[in-house]
């Protein structure tokens, strides 16, 4: 039997786990000065997101990847996106741009997806569009396929790939995918509130949502911040 001791600490452990507030972790998306990656890293973001995606207004090149990830300090994530990437391609970006993690937001397989991060030596994770008929048993059985990503990105299924600043109907995360989740989708600093409070997820992916209204790519720093606030008020509650 445990002591009274003993389990007097584990109780006080517990309680503080309990107590401490929970911290959502934030990407932010789509960054192409910078600028928006500096002020990035300034509100304390976890990750920042570089798009690999040639036909997206927010796709850089390997030249503007290696400019923007120069000053990114130690313990913030920088993500490369892409879209049915060609093995070359995913060599040549992950051979001169320090990423950190791979998403795959196209029509990869598991077993594409794996091969592509092998050539890499990066962990990935792996984009699920939710479209209109989509259920939650749907997604289960996506994350078992998707077994070796680092973590599920839930997004909006939109024309094209991403982007769309399209919201879904969040219930249908089932509960037991919110820890791998990184929710995205139309979120904004007037929404993500309720979005975390609802989803519980880990981690919450924004990019439309921070830019200049009409302006795909071109990021708005004041909205960068409310973001962040916004995100922050919601863990702390």
């Amino acid at each position: 039997m445990k002591s009274t001791e003993k389990l007097a600490a584990e109780a006080h452990s517990n309680a503080q786990q309990q107590a401490a507030p929970r911290r959502t972790r934030i990407k932010l998306c789509g960054l192409s000065k910078p600028e928006d990656v500096a002020h990035a890293i300034d509100l304390g973001a976890d990750a920042i997101g570089l798009v690999f995606y040639p036909p997206s207004p927010r796709s850089v090149s390997v030249a503007q990847a290696v400019e923007l990830v120069h000053d990114v300090p130690p313990f913030v994530s920088v993500v490369g996106l892409f879209v049915n990437a060609t093995p070359d391609w995913i060599r040549e970006v992950a051979s001169n741009v320090g990423l950190t993690l791979l998403q795959f937001h196209g029509d990869e397989t598991a077993d594409q997806c794996e091969l592509l991060a092998s050539l890499a030596g990066l962990p990935w994770l792996r984009a699920l569009r939710i479209a209109a008929d989509t259920q939650p048993a749907d997604l289960v059985k996506s994350a078992l396929n998707y077994s070796a990503a680092s973590g599920l990105l839930f997004d909006t299924h939109v024309e094209g790939y991403g982007g769309g600043g399209k919201v879904f109907d969040w219930s249908l995360i089932p509960a037991e995918l919110a820890r791998r989740a990184v929710l995205s989708g139309g979120l904004n600093a007037q929404n993500v509130s309720d979005a975390i409070h609802r989803v519980r997820p880990y981690a919450v992916d924004v990019s439309s949502g921070i830019e200049v209204s009409g302006a795909k790519g071109v990021k708005d720093h004041a909205r960068m911040a409310a973001f962040v606030r916004a995100v922050r008020a919601a863990d702390a509650e």
